[in-house]
Protein backbone atom coordinates (compact mmCIF):
# COMPACT_ATOMS: atom_id res chain seq x y z
CA UNK A 1 0.00 0.00 0.00
CA UNK A 2 1.15 3.52 -0.73
CA UNK A 3 0.55 5.20 2.60
CA UNK A 4 -0.97 8.65 2.13
CA UNK A 5 0.32 11.14 4.67
CA UNK A 6 -2.25 13.23 6.55
CA UNK A 7 -1.74 16.82 5.41
CA UNK A 8 -3.84 18.58 8.07
CA UNK A 9 -1.25 19.84 10.57
CA UNK A 10 -3.87 20.60 13.22
CA UNK A 11 -5.17 17.04 13.00
CA UNK A 12 -1.66 15.56 13.08
CA UNK A 13 -0.85 17.56 16.20
CA UNK A 14 -4.07 16.40 17.86
CA UNK A 15 -3.43 12.75 16.98
CA UNK A 16 0.17 12.85 18.16
CA UNK A 17 -1.01 14.06 21.58
CA UNK A 18 -3.19 10.96 22.05
CA UNK A 19 -2.13 7.54 23.36
CA UNK A 20 -1.07 5.19 20.58
CA UNK A 21 -3.54 3.05 18.66
CA UNK A 22 -3.78 -0.34 20.32
CA UNK A 23 -6.12 -3.26 20.90
CA UNK A 24 -6.42 -4.91 24.31
CA UNK A 25 -7.93 -8.40 24.35
CA UNK A 26 -9.34 -9.35 27.75
CA UNK A 27 -11.28 -12.01 29.64
CA UNK A 28 -13.44 -11.72 32.73
CA UNK A 29 -15.83 -13.64 34.97
CA UNK A 30 -13.48 -16.65 35.12
CA UNK A 31 -13.33 -16.87 31.34
CA UNK A 32 -17.09 -16.77 30.76
CA UNK A 33 -16.79 -13.46 28.91
CA UNK A 34 -14.14 -12.41 26.44
CA UNK A 35 -13.75 -9.08 24.74
CA UNK A 36 -11.51 -6.51 23.12
CA UNK A 37 -11.22 -2.74 23.22
CA UNK A 38 -9.56 -0.95 20.32
CA UNK A 39 -8.28 2.61 20.20
CA UNK A 40 -8.28 3.34 16.47
CA UNK A 41 -8.02 7.11 15.94
CA UNK A 42 -4.99 6.85 13.65
CA UNK A 43 -6.50 3.74 12.06
CA UNK A 44 -9.66 5.58 10.97
CA UNK A 45 -7.75 8.66 9.85
CA UNK A 46 -5.47 6.51 7.67
CA UNK A 47 -8.54 4.83 6.16
CA UNK A 48 -10.06 8.23 5.46
CA UNK A 49 -6.86 9.58 3.88
CA UNK A 50 -6.44 6.53 1.65
CA UNK A 51 -9.94 6.91 0.19
CA UNK A 52 -10.24 10.73 0.49
CA UNK A 53 -13.63 10.43 2.18
CA UNK A 54 -16.14 13.01 3.35
CA UNK A 55 -17.68 13.06 6.83
CA UNK A 56 -20.63 10.73 6.17
CA UNK A 57 -18.53 8.30 4.16
CA UNK A 58 -15.87 8.29 6.88
CA UNK A 59 -18.53 7.46 9.46
CA UNK A 60 -19.89 4.49 7.49
CA UNK A 61 -16.58 2.96 6.42
CA UNK A 62 -14.98 3.91 9.73
CA UNK A 63 -17.59 2.03 11.77
CA UNK A 64 -17.32 -0.96 9.44
CA UNK A 65 -13.53 -0.98 9.61
CA UNK A 66 -13.53 -0.74 13.42
CA UNK A 67 -15.95 -3.69 13.57
CA UNK A 68 -13.73 -5.67 11.18
CA UNK A 69 -10.72 -4.95 13.40
CA UNK A 70 -12.66 -6.36 16.37
CA UNK A 71 -13.28 -9.57 14.42
CA UNK A 72 -9.52 -10.29 14.29
CA UNK A 73 -9.21 -11.60 17.88
CA UNK A 74 -12.19 -13.88 17.15
CA UNK A 75 -10.28 -15.61 14.35
CA UNK A 76 -8.92 -19.12 14.72
CA UNK A 77 -5.32 -19.57 13.67
CA UNK A 78 -4.21 -18.11 10.34
CA UNK A 79 -7.43 -16.75 8.91
CA UNK A 80 -8.57 -14.17 6.39
CA UNK A 81 -12.15 -12.94 6.11
CA UNK A 82 -14.15 -10.81 3.72
CA UNK A 83 -17.27 -9.09 5.03
CA UNK A 84 -19.70 -7.87 2.39
CA UNK A 85 -22.62 -5.67 3.40
CA UNK A 86 -25.18 -5.14 0.64
CA UNK A 87 -28.09 -2.81 1.34
CA UNK A 88 -30.68 -0.86 -0.66
CA UNK A 89 -29.97 2.57 0.87
CA UNK A 90 -27.93 5.37 -0.76
CA UNK A 91 -24.69 4.07 0.79
CA UNK A 92 -25.22 0.73 -1.02
CA UNK A 93 -22.88 -1.06 1.38
CA UNK A 94 -19.23 -1.97 1.69
CA UNK A 95 -16.65 -4.71 1.38
CA UNK A 96 -14.13 -5.12 4.21
CA UNK A 97 -11.30 -7.60 4.61
CA UNK A 98 -9.52 -8.47 7.84
CA UNK A 99 -6.52 -10.71 8.35
CA UNK A 100 -5.26 -12.52 11.43
CA UNK A 101 -1.86 -10.88 10.93
CA UNK A 102 -3.48 -7.62 12.02
CA UNK A 103 -4.52 -5.58 9.02
CA UNK A 104 -7.88 -4.33 7.73
CA UNK A 105 -8.69 -2.91 4.31
CA UNK A 106 -11.91 -2.16 2.44
CA UNK A 107 -14.06 0.23 0.47
CA UNK A 108 -17.54 1.68 0.17
CA UNK A 109 -19.68 0.68 -2.79
CA UNK A 110 -20.62 4.35 -3.06
CA UNK A 111 -17.82 6.70 -1.99
CA UNK A 112 -20.02 9.76 -2.59
CA UNK A 113 -23.22 9.08 -0.67
CA UNK A 114 -25.99 11.45 -1.80
CA UNK A 115 -27.39 13.68 0.95
CA UNK A 116 -30.63 15.63 0.38
CA UNK A 117 -30.39 17.86 3.46
CA UNK A 118 -27.94 18.68 6.26
CA UNK A 119 -27.42 15.85 8.73
CA UNK A 120 -29.33 16.33 11.97
CA UNK A 121 -27.78 13.34 13.76
CA UNK A 122 -25.49 10.36 13.17
CA UNK A 123 -28.30 7.86 12.50
CA UNK A 124 -27.17 5.80 9.49
CA UNK A 125 -30.43 3.92 8.93
CA UNK A 126 -31.67 6.29 6.16
CA UNK A 127 -28.41 5.69 4.28
CA UNK A 128 -28.15 1.94 4.83
CA UNK A 129 -31.66 0.58 4.55
CA UNK A 130 -32.21 -3.19 4.43
CA UNK A 131 -30.37 -6.02 2.75
CA UNK A 132 -27.97 -8.81 3.62
CA UNK A 133 -24.44 -9.38 4.80
CA UNK A 134 -22.10 -12.26 4.18
CA UNK A 135 -18.84 -13.26 5.82
CA UNK A 136 -16.46 -15.55 3.98
CA UNK A 137 -13.60 -17.07 5.93
CA UNK A 138 -10.61 -18.95 4.63
CA UNK A 139 -7.83 -20.64 6.57
CA UNK A 140 -4.38 -21.47 5.32
CA UNK A 141 -5.28 -25.11 4.73
CA UNK A 142 -8.71 -24.48 3.14
CA UNK A 143 -9.31 -25.08 -0.56
CA UNK A 144 -12.38 -22.81 -0.58
CA UNK A 145 -13.82 -20.16 1.75
CA UNK A 146 -16.64 -20.88 4.21
CA UNK A 147 -19.46 -18.40 3.59
CA UNK A 148 -22.36 -17.44 5.87
CA UNK A 149 -25.12 -14.97 4.94
CA UNK A 150 -27.82 -13.30 7.05
CA UNK A 151 -30.47 -10.65 6.42
CA UNK A 152 -29.94 -7.23 8.01
CA UNK A 153 -32.35 -4.39 8.64
CA UNK A 154 -31.35 -2.57 11.84
CA UNK A 155 -29.61 0.33 10.10
CA UNK A 156 -26.81 -0.06 12.64
CA UNK A 157 -23.60 -1.72 11.46
CA UNK A 158 -22.47 -2.87 14.92
CA UNK A 159 -25.88 -4.35 15.74
CA UNK A 160 -26.04 -6.12 12.37
CA UNK A 161 -22.64 -7.72 12.99
CA UNK A 162 -23.81 -8.89 16.44
CA UNK A 163 -26.91 -10.36 14.73
CA UNK A 164 -24.63 -12.24 12.33
CA UNK A 165 -22.74 -13.91 15.20
CA UNK A 166 -26.01 -14.81 16.92
CA UNK A 167 -27.57 -16.31 13.79
CA UNK A 168 -24.56 -17.84 12.10
CA UNK A 169 -22.41 -18.97 15.01
CA UNK A 170 -25.02 -19.15 17.80
CA UNK A 171 -22.85 -16.99 20.06
CA UNK A 172 -24.11 -13.90 21.90
CA UNK A 173 -21.84 -11.02 20.91
CA UNK A 174 -22.13 -7.26 21.24
CA UNK A 175 -20.23 -4.59 19.30
CA UNK A 176 -19.88 -0.88 19.99
CA UNK A 177 -18.06 1.68 17.86
CA UNK A 178 -17.60 5.41 18.17
CA UNK A 179 -16.11 8.12 15.94
CA UNK A 180 -15.75 11.69 17.18
CA UNK A 181 -15.61 14.62 14.75
CA UNK A 182 -14.64 18.17 15.63
CA UNK A 183 -16.49 21.21 14.28
CA UNK A 184 -14.34 21.20 11.16
CA UNK A 185 -15.16 17.56 10.40
CA UNK A 186 -11.84 16.11 11.52
CA UNK A 187 -11.81 12.63 13.09
CA UNK A 188 -10.30 13.39 16.50
CA UNK A 189 -11.18 10.12 18.23
CA UNK A 190 -12.25 6.60 17.27
CA UNK A 191 -12.58 3.23 18.93
CA UNK A 192 -14.52 0.01 19.17
CA UNK A 193 -15.31 -2.74 21.66
CA UNK A 194 -16.86 -6.17 21.65
CA UNK A 195 -17.95 -8.65 24.30
CA UNK A 196 -18.76 -12.29 23.67
CA UNK A 197 -20.40 -14.81 25.98
CA UNK A 198 -18.60 -18.14 25.98
CA UNK A 199 -20.75 -21.30 26.19
CA UNK A 200 -21.09 -22.93 29.60
CA UNK A 201 -18.99 -26.05 29.95
CA UNK A 202 -21.41 -27.93 32.19
CA UNK A 203 -20.13 -29.92 35.17
CA UNK A 204 -21.23 -29.87 38.79
CA UNK A 205 -21.83 -27.05 41.21
CA UNK A 206 -20.52 -26.98 44.77
CA UNK A 207 -23.32 -29.20 46.03
CA UNK A 208 -22.57 -31.84 43.42
CA UNK A 209 -25.74 -31.14 41.44
CA UNK A 210 -25.83 -30.49 37.73
CA UNK A 211 -25.48 -26.84 36.73
CA UNK A 212 -28.62 -27.02 34.63
CA UNK A 213 -31.06 -26.39 37.51
CA UNK A 214 -33.59 -23.60 37.19
CA UNK A 215 -31.96 -21.64 40.02
CA UNK A 216 -28.60 -21.79 38.26
CA UNK A 217 -30.21 -20.72 34.98
CA UNK A 218 -31.87 -17.77 36.73
CA UNK A 219 -28.58 -16.74 38.36
CA UNK A 220 -26.79 -16.98 35.03
CA UNK A 221 -29.46 -14.83 33.39
CA UNK A 222 -29.02 -12.17 36.07
CA UNK A 223 -25.25 -12.31 35.62
CA UNK A 224 -25.51 -11.79 31.86
CA UNK A 225 -27.96 -8.92 32.41
CA UNK A 226 -25.37 -7.17 34.60
CA UNK A 227 -22.69 -7.67 31.95
CA UNK A 228 -25.02 -6.24 29.31
CA UNK A 229 -25.82 -3.24 31.49
CA UNK A 230 -22.11 -2.53 32.04
CA UNK A 231 -21.49 -2.76 28.29
CA UNK A 232 -24.34 -0.35 27.53
CA UNK A 233 -23.10 2.22 30.04
CA UNK A 234 -19.74 2.55 28.27
CA UNK A 235 -18.91 6.14 27.35
CA UNK A 236 -18.86 7.25 23.73
CA UNK A 237 -15.64 5.59 22.60
CA UNK A 238 -14.88 8.25 20.01
CA UNK A 239 -15.18 11.03 22.56
CA UNK A 240 -13.34 9.00 25.20
CA UNK A 241 -10.27 8.49 23.06
CA UNK A 242 -10.42 12.05 21.66
CA UNK A 243 -9.97 13.31 25.22
CA UNK A 244 -6.95 11.08 25.85
CA UNK A 245 -8.89 8.34 27.65
CA UNK A 246 -7.03 5.11 28.34
CA UNK A 247 -8.02 1.56 27.48
CA UNK A 248 -7.24 0.36 31.00
CA UNK A 249 -9.70 2.75 32.63
CA UNK A 250 -12.60 1.27 30.65
CA UNK A 251 -11.61 -2.38 30.96
CA UNK A 252 -10.76 -2.30 34.66
CA UNK A 253 -13.25 0.41 35.60
CA UNK A 254 -16.40 -0.37 33.63
CA UNK A 255 -16.13 -4.13 34.18
CA UNK A 256 -14.51 -4.20 37.65
CA UNK A 257 -17.39 -6.27 39.04
CA UNK A 258 -16.37 -9.14 36.75
CA UNK A 259 -12.64 -9.16 37.55
CA UNK A 260 -11.30 -8.45 34.06
CA UNK A 261 -7.78 -9.31 32.98
CA UNK A 262 -6.03 -8.14 29.80
CA UNK A 263 -4.65 -11.24 28.10
CA UNK A 264 -2.70 -9.55 25.32
CA UNK A 265 -2.21 -6.34 23.41
CA UNK A 266 -1.69 -6.04 19.70
CA UNK A 267 -1.34 -3.52 16.91
CA UNK A 268 -4.09 -3.32 14.31
CA UNK A 269 -3.48 -1.23 11.21
CA UNK A 270 -5.35 -0.03 8.18
CA UNK A 271 -3.12 -1.53 5.51
CA UNK A 272 -3.13 -3.44 2.25
CA UNK A 273 -0.66 -5.98 0.81
CA UNK A 274 -1.00 -4.51 -2.69
CA UNK A 275 2.08 -3.30 -4.56
CA UNK A 276 3.23 -2.26 -8.02
CA UNK A 277 4.80 -5.69 -8.43
CA UNK A 278 1.52 -7.44 -7.56
CA UNK A 279 -0.45 -5.56 -10.22
CA UNK A 280 2.32 -5.94 -12.81
CA UNK A 281 2.33 -9.71 -12.31
CA UNK A 282 -1.46 -9.76 -12.59
CA UNK A 283 -1.34 -7.97 -15.95
CA UNK A 284 1.33 -10.36 -17.20
CA UNK A 285 -1.06 -13.24 -16.50
CA UNK A 286 -3.91 -11.77 -18.58
CA UNK A 287 -4.91 -13.50 -21.83
CA UNK A 288 -2.41 -12.69 -24.60
CA UNK A 289 -4.78 -10.47 -26.59
CA UNK A 290 -5.65 -8.30 -23.58
CA UNK A 291 -2.00 -8.05 -22.59
CA UNK A 292 -0.95 -7.13 -26.12
CA UNK A 293 -3.62 -4.40 -26.28
CA UNK A 294 -2.16 -2.83 -23.15
CA UNK A 295 1.43 -3.02 -24.40
CA UNK A 296 0.52 -1.62 -27.82
CA UNK A 297 -0.48 1.73 -26.30
CA UNK A 298 3.12 2.41 -25.26
CA UNK A 299 1.84 4.49 -22.33
CA UNK A 300 2.26 3.92 -18.60
CA UNK A 301 -0.67 2.08 -17.09
CA UNK A 302 -2.34 3.68 -14.08
CA UNK A 303 -4.02 1.28 -11.67
CA UNK A 304 -5.86 2.09 -8.46
CA UNK A 305 -6.34 -0.50 -5.73
CA UNK A 306 -9.97 -0.34 -4.74
CA UNK A 307 -9.28 -1.73 -1.28
CA UNK A 308 -6.92 1.02 -0.17
CA UNK A 309 -6.99 3.75 -2.82
CA UNK A 310 -3.28 3.37 -3.71
CA UNK A 311 -2.45 4.43 -7.27
CA UNK A 312 0.36 2.73 -9.19
CA UNK A 313 1.84 3.91 -12.48
CA UNK A 314 3.38 0.93 -14.28
CA UNK A 315 5.57 1.44 -17.33
CA UNK A 316 5.22 -0.67 -20.45
CA UNK A 317 8.88 -1.64 -20.08
CA UNK A 318 8.16 -3.19 -16.67
CA UNK A 319 5.29 -5.22 -18.15
CA UNK A 320 7.60 -6.57 -20.85
CA UNK A 321 10.17 -7.88 -18.42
Amino acid sequence: MKKIEIADKVLVEKINALPKDEMAVFVMADGRIRGALFHGTRFVNQMRAQHNLGILESLVLGQASLCAALMIPLMKGQEHLCWKYDVDGPAAGFSIEADSTGYVRGFLYNEHIPVDKPLENWDLKPFLGTGSMSVSRIHKEDSAPHISTVEVNSGNIAEDLAWYYKQSEQISTAFNTGIQFDRQGRVIGAGGMFLQVMPETGGKNNSGASKSSSSDAEADGQFLARVEMAFKTAPSLGQWFSEGGKIEDIVYGLFREFTPSVALRRDIRYDCPCSEETFANYIKMLPKQERDDILRKKEPLEIQCRNCGSVYTISVEKLQQ
